[in-house]
């Protein structure tokens, strides 16, 4: 645990970072959370919050706040050369369950998806990272102000450029596609409507999108690279179209990289610090912010050998989804028939697990469906769901049928009997079964000796 003089220092103000920053709001951890920016970002750029990313901001206590603001992804309207046009959707429309009650891709533009973490959170703004020296306890931190200040941790979530990888000295391994651009701006047009994500394809691959951005007047602009200004470039696809103002602007180059150590002494890092991604697929943002929501209840514990178990399971992660956006990206690149298709589920990211990881513990013989290391889903309960039995900092010890002795409940450990068979056949149980899941609502132990239990909360320091 922290001391009165005791803080963590994010260094960085986008998703991961406040993401992070409200995961040790919440379980009382001391931090202060820089971002060398003047003013909050204010770019539509990563827009897609997936469906375990929902799940994680219902958590949080924001998932409606989200919802009031965002949208599901629209219909594409494909705007043929011949003058026709043809609808399609980018991957099918999925029907809430309580195992998986998001199960959407949501569309938030990002400069929103920051105001709405960053509400109650102390960002200071204009203040950058220029020097880290790692102590025997703690990081010494130089600030561009000129404050030098003692960490126990630092947690780089700075983006792509990060200042706290590149001063550990921590490669950023992959390839930059030079070549391989995009250009990205927020616009705004008269004589479009908003019900549909309006799409003119080239003959290899396509000369402009536009995606209306729920709750604003504005439509993400995409294109490939052009000599023309962007009202000429719209007005090229359809002389009827008016754009009326330009806001954000950036040019995207394919920059597929990602580090090979997460933690080096006390210094961690998250998010695009780490890892980044084509924006194909919409992973990179979701990434980040699962990053923080791993890291922030063990950074909570102070527990050296359990932050180890940062690096060891959101590494993997980091690989696999990286690979999945690089395949999409290239059939972009390729103009493949189906490149604006995202049906495969994977995107969604309810099936990323642990499984085999330093955290996942299954004791059982024959274990069900979901097991040790697994998303823990959703499921009716009574008079409540299992998320709602989740909800909150502390870990939860599920009993599923079980008559006999458990521990007293704590603020760090809910305890629930759980006996509705909707549950029990969510989590395959079949047989008197105890599972432990963690802070960030994955199964850490499913066991049916509480002996197992009570090894497991001592690790986790509960």
């Amino acid at each position: 645990m922290f001391s009165e003089s005791e803080f963590i220092m994010i260094v960085g103000a986008g998703p991961t970072g406040l993401t992070l920053a409200r995961e040790l709001q919440r379980h009382g951890v001391p931090f202060r959370i820089v971002e060398k920016s003047a003013a909050p970002f204010t770019g539509s750029r990563g827009k897609g919050i997936q469906p375990r990313t929902q799940e994680v901001l219902d958590d949080l206590g924001l998932i409606g706040a989200f919802r009031a603001t965002g949208s599901d992804y629209p219909e594409l309207l494909i705007h043929l050369p011949d003058g026709s046009a043809m609808r399609r959707r980018m991957d099918p429309v999925v029907e809430p369950t309580p195992q998986a009650p998001y199960p959407n891709i949501l569309m938030v533009p990002q400069w929103q998806t920051c105001a709405l973490l960053a509400e109650g959170v102390p960002v200071e703004l204009g203040v950058g990272l220029t020097g880290l020296a790692q102590l025997d306890e703690g990081v010494r931190v130089t600030l561009d102000t000129g404050e030098v200040v003692v960490a126990r941790y630092v947690v780089g979530a700075d983006g792509g450029q990060s200042t706290v990888r590149k001063l550990l000295g921590v490669p950023f391994e992959g390839s930059t596609h030079e070549t391989e651009r995009l250009m990205i701006a927020d616009v705004r047009i008269d004589g479009l409507d908003r019900a549909n994500w309006h799409v003119w394809p080239s003959e290899n691959s396509f000369r402009l999108g536009l995606c209306p951005l729920p709750g604003t007047d504005d439509f993400q602009l995409t294109a490939p690279p052009s000599d023309l200004p962007i009202p000429e470039l719209v007005s090229s696809v359809d002389p009827a179209l008016r754009v009326t103002h330009v806001g954000w602007t950036s040019h995207f180059r394919a920059n597929i990289r990602m580090v090979s150590r997460y933690r080096v002494g006390d210094v961690f890092l998250a998010g695009d610090a780490a890892h980044v991604h084509s924006p194909a697929g919409g992973q990179g943002l979701n990434t980040g912010i699962q990053d923080a929501y791993n890291l922030g209840w063990k950074l909570s514990t102070g527990i050296d050998a359990l932050l180890d178990t940062y690096e060891a399971e959101r590494l993997p992660v980091a690989a696999d989804v990286l690979g999945i956006s690089t395949r999409l990206h290239r059939r972009h690149v390729d103009g493949d028939e189906d490149a604006m298709t995202r049906d495969d589920p994977a995107l969604r990211q309810l099936s990323l697990n642990y499984r085999g990881g330093p955290l996942a513990c299954e004791h059982r013989p024959e274990p069900g469906a979901v097991r040790a290391g697994d998303r823990a889903p959703g499921a009716p309960c009574g008079d409540a769901t299992i998320f709602d039995l989740l909800r909150g900092p502390h870990a939860t010890l599920l009993a599923f049928d079980w008559a006999g002795d458990l521990p007293a409940a704590t603020d760090r450990l809910a305890v629930h009997r759980v006996v509705d068979p909707a549950a029990l056949d969510a989590y395959g149980v079949s047989t008197p079964t105890l599972m432990l899941v963690r802070p960030d609502n994955y199964v850490g132990c499913a066991t049916t000796d509480m002996a197992d239990i009570s090894a497991y909360c001592k690790e986790l320091g509960l």
